[in-house]
């Protein structure tokens, strides 16, 4: 890979004398080009460009923590009396991902949805903060790490773990590093491409790319696919899915470009609530209002409504005495609910986890819309990460960093794959009893089932699924739900 990708290059944008450099974002460039005619204004466009711009603003405070290799010792695996065992080495080798590593973005279209001017406007505008960068043609990039990792194991020998050293070389030239056309075509690839994307986030890489696929789309019907799913959901997890087609729709507020559900609560959590407020509320008047609605002779506050859609944060809808007949009524009034700031709930917090659940399930039950921004992953919304610990260290066998290790892998895959979670919480005995394991199992599996495509565009009036007909098929079957419930 050359050495070139450690070159900061500011010439691209032209900035006035009196500014600094770093006041020009994403978010400045687009109104100077669009101002200069260069550019014709795109509301779901901008909506991509401020996800650019908040990570931007994210990596000027951002320092990375210095690359640390590991020793080619560490590499080999170790030979006992029974045989070569590596996996408990090539674990020990990668470190876990820092806790304060911003997430990235995936932003993904088809031919002509703009992805080079957005990589472009990104790259252009990295703050000086940002001491190194790389931007590479994706394909290329995985032939040089071949041509590395080829050249390591002519050197040291077959055996050697050389993806982690491979990636701290890499990690050394960019701390932040771009992919142009992100892609997966190559069994050679499938086979370690997890393992090289976490390696370079464990050394605190920020990663950002472009694709023509959705992430679930990489490497579809490619031999031995199941090899290329962690990597998946790797880059689901650490990663902002964000799609950069806008859709034609018969609503004057294009679909946001990234999904309902947000994590962490960082610079881009305000945007993403605004942005489906406006989407799923009145496009006419946006600007949420109170409202009050009354069930069994109570008021129930709802502190901010446009057109059909509340927003509640997740203290005024969940952190007083709410319950399903209030959920109920709510539903009658309401097609779209945003909560936000949602914290993670551990054991200590079963009372109000299990009154979400019960919100939950009122939403998913009368096909309303649901968008949420939460603190944790929603693997760990319901399950800090240390009862997950504890859980699988019961499960398994007890003592030995070796065990120790394959817990902390274990976890790492359950947080990032929501089947696996599932899965696990089934076999956990951290609830009181079959009735409560299942409502919890039950509620990640709706969150999940209400995040799809067709959940959210179902009754919006979109041409791609048929248009006032599809809406106004949705409309009585909520209508139906809803004098069944009364």
């Amino acid at each position: 890979m050359s050495r070139k990708y450690t070159v900061y290059i500011r010439g691209a944008l032209p900035v006035e004398s009196t500014r600094s450099p770093d006041d020009v974002g994403p978010i400045q460039e687009y109104d100077r080009r669009v101002a200069a005619g260069r550019l014709r204004e795109d509301e779901h466009q901008r909506g991509i460009i401020q996800s650019l711009q908040h990570l931007r603003d994210e990596l000027a405070h951002y320092r990375s923590q210095p690359v640390i290799h590991p020793t080619l010792e560490s590499l080999k695996p170790t030979k006992s009396l029974f045989g070569w065992f590596g996996s408990k080495t090539k674990a020990s080798v990668i470190e876990d991902i820092p806790n304060h590593l911003p997430r990235g973005l995936y932003l993904y279209g088809d031919v002509g949805s703009g992805k080079t001017m957005l990589m472009d406007l990104f790259y252009d505008t990295l703050p000086s903060a940002v001491k190194s960068k790389t931007r590479i043609h994706f394909l290329n990039f995985m032939q040089d790490v071949h041509k590395r990792l080829h050249r390591m194991k002519m050197e040291h020998g077959n055996d050697i773990d050389a993806v982690p050293f491979v990636a701290a070389d890499i990690a050394e030239q960019a701390n932040v590093l771009c992919f142009d056309e992100f892609q997966c075509t190559d069994v050679a690839d499938a086979m370690i491409l997890r393992r090289l994307l976490e390696s370079l986030m464990s050394h605190g890489v920020v990663l950002v790319t472009t694709s023509n696929r959705h992430p679930d789309e990489l490497y579809k019907n490619g031999i031995q696919r199941e090899s290329f799913i962690p990597a998946i959901n790797l880059l689901k997890a650490r990663l902002h899915v964000i799609n950069l087609d806008s859709p034609t729709d018969y609503r004057k507020i294009p679909r946001p470009p990234s999904g309902v559900y947000h994590t962490p609560l960082d610079s881009h959590a305000a945007s993403h609530v605004e942005k489906w407020l406006r989407f799923l509320g009145d496009p006419e008047n946006p600007e949420p209002h109170p409202e009050t609605q009354k069930v069994w002779g109570r008021e129930i506050h709802v502190p901010r409504v446009s057109g059909r859609c509340a927003w509640f944060t997740f203290q005024e809808l969940i952190g007083r005495a709410t319950g399903a007949a209030d959920y109920i009524e709510l539903m009658r009034s309401y097609d779209a609910f945003i909560v936000s700031d949602i914290p993670g709930m551990t054991f200590r917090e079963r009372d109000l986890a299990r009154r979400f659940i019960t919100f939950i399930d009122a939403v998913y039950e009368s096909h309303a819309k649901l968008v949420l921004t939460t603190a944790v992953p929603l693997t760990q919304l319901f399950i800090s990460p240390d009862e997950l610990h504890h859980s699988l260290r019961k499960g398994g066998t007890s003592g030995g960093s070796e065990n120790d290790e394959s817990v902390s892998h274990a976890m790492q895959h359950m947080m990032e794959d929501m089947d696996v979670n599932i899965e696990k919480l089934e076999e956990s005995d951290m609830f009181s009893g079959d009735e409560e394991r299942f409502a919890f199992v039950r509620a990640l599996s709706r969150l999940s089932e209400m995040s799809s495509k067709e959940w959210v565009e179902r009754g919006m009036g979109l041409e791609s699924k048929g248009g006032k007909k599809e809406k106004d098929e949705w409309t009585k079957v909520r209508s139906r739900q809803m004098e069944d419930s009364m």
